[in-house]
């Protein structure tokens, strides 16, 4: 070969691995690329003087960078306007049976990916069935990469199947799915979230006896169906929010906050805070 074709040649592959290393690199700092990260060493606890709440962001998967710290913030605001001490971790060995007995309930806020060791999924799975109370949000049932079958078929009841990307963001009516129920009786009837992202899931859990709380409007927003992105519509009725009951624990699972500015919403915010009183044990 001649010199200069050797030069070509090697001056192609350069550009090749040089493409690749950045794309890779983008990709995993985004979450794109699931990781399996975990921690081992449980942090040390404050002495709490009030009723203590675990607000959780560990992320292996999808990283909602600029939507993370804006929700630890309003989350955390919402909190101690009802007299609780927040606590803010990403530390998955916060999920042991001597921690998590010190939280009256616990938020995974827009969690991805696989978090928890083996022993940590066994310690939230005993705490929340002896009595516990877990409010999940958005990414925390929005993920292919959990590696854990009660979490998907239990905890949050319904496996993510994708979301809204052509456009991705969108504005789209909720539904009220029973206007009776206090912890809904706020918001308009339909209630229209501008700029979201729409989940979809392989099936409604009401077929397991969960209880409804929200339902999207699929005419209201534009649905492209099956692609290799995944799926952005449902058969039958499309929710975006649920609650039951895990053992003596209970659960609540909200589909909505991709996006900062939602969690800004005063509607939003008075949703999550009556699921947080619902979820520590309260009537909503």
């Amino acid at each position: 070969m001649k010199i200069w074709l050797k030069r070509i040649f090697l001056g192609a592959l350069l550009l090749v691995i040089a493409f690749v290393g950045v794309a890779y690199y983008h990709l995993s700092s985004v979450g794109l690329i699931p990781r399996k990260e975990y921690e081992t060493a449980s942090p040390k606890l404050p002495d709490f003087k009030k009723p203590a709440v675990l607000i959780f962001s560990k992320t292996n998967g999808f990283i909602h960078k600029d939507t993370l710290p804006v929700a630890k913030s309003v989350l955390s605001t919402l909190v101690s306007a009802q007299g609780w001490e927040a606590y803010v971790s990403d530390n998955g060995a916060v999920h042991s049976p001597e921690l998590l007995k010190q939280f009256d309930f616990i938020i995974w806020n827009n969690v991805s990916g696989d978090v928890l060791t083996a022993d940590q999924r066994a310690a939230l799975k005993s705490w929340l069935e002896a009595g516990g109370g877990w409010l999940g949000i958005h990414a925390s049932g929005g993920d292919f990469s959990y590696d854990w079958d009660w979490y998907v078929d239990t905890l949050i009841g319904a496996q993510f199947v994708g979301h809204t990307m052509r456009p991705q963001l969108q504005n789209a009516d909720v539904i009220v799915a029973d206007t009776t129920l206090a912890i809904s009786d706020h918001l308009p009837q339909p209630w229209n979230v501008k700029q979201e992202e729409w989940y979809a899931f392989d099936r409604s859990p009401r077929a397991k006896g969960y209880e409804i709380l929200l339902t999207v409007d699929e005419s209201s927003y534009i649905t492209a169906g099956d692609s290799w992105l995944g799926k952005d519509r449902m058969v039958g009725e499309h929710p975006v929010a649920w609650r039951h009951s895990v053992g003596r624990g209970r659960a609540l699972y909200s589909a909505i906050g991709h996006q900062p500015d939602t969690y800004h919403l005063a509607e939003y915010q008075t949703f999550i805070t009556k699921a947080m009183l619902w979820v520590r044990g309260g009537q909503q």
